[in-house]
């Protein structure tokens, strides 16, 4: 995944206050739509220190934090042994690299992962092949934002383009909404979230 390098350098210090408080949002607004889900398993796609994934552990049966930097998911690692938290797995895994042809879950989600992903399609089509029938994966990340410019990442999407991209590799029953706005969140700038719910 892109950027990892830059990752694995702030890696342990990474939990800002911001980053926790938008983390939470971000959290509450994917809890909206998983519905009763504590029979189901999940992958907090993209983790980095989990801070996302640790708010929804009790929402599923089982979470898998995955992330392509070693040094994030050593920080997911020493929160699972602070907290003896029980139902999680940590891996370090490159999507955009290879496929995982044995993973199988319910439930995909990611957090202000997509805009560090070069090839989106692509990655959403391997997200897709992961995911078991009626599976559902949810993305909040930022909405298309034309103050960002940026050689590293995507300066956010646009909310009905990321759907016609998704509804052509098969996601359906898409839905999405802007649901939270900031100062300064992105690259510096004032900017707005999305979150995108989609099924197989």
């Amino acid at each position: 995944m892109g950027n990892t390098d830059k990752f694995e350098m702030i890696a342990n210090i990474y939990d800002t206050p911001e980053r926790i408080h938008i983390a939470k949002e971000s959290a509450d607004a994917i809890r909206e739509y998983i519905g009763d889900a504590t029979s189901k398993n999940a992958i907090d796609f993209g983790c980095g220190t989990g801070l996302v994934g640790m708010n929804l552990l009790k929402d599923f049966h089982s979470v898998l934090f995955l992330d392509t930097s070693e040094n994030m998911i050593n920080q997911v690692r020493e929160k699972i042994s602070d907290f003896d938290i029980q139902n999680v797995d940590t891996l370090c895994f490159d999507f955009e690299k290879e496929a995982l042809p044995d993973l199988h879950v319910d439930y995909i989600f990611m957090a202000q992962v997509l805009l560090h992903i070069h090839d989106v399609e692509f990655v959403l089509s391997r997200l897709f092949d992961v995911l078991n029938e009626g599976g559902r994966l949810l993305i909040v990340d930022f909405d298309k934002n034309d103050k960002v410019v940026s050689d590293i990442v995507h300066n956010g999407f646009d909310q009905v383009e990321l759907t016609d991209i998704m509804t052509k590799i098969g996601y359906r029953n898409i839905q999405s909404k802007t649901f939270y706005n900031g100062s300064k969140i992105f690259m510096g700038q004032d900017a707005s979230m999305f979150i995108l719910d989609s099924h197989k």
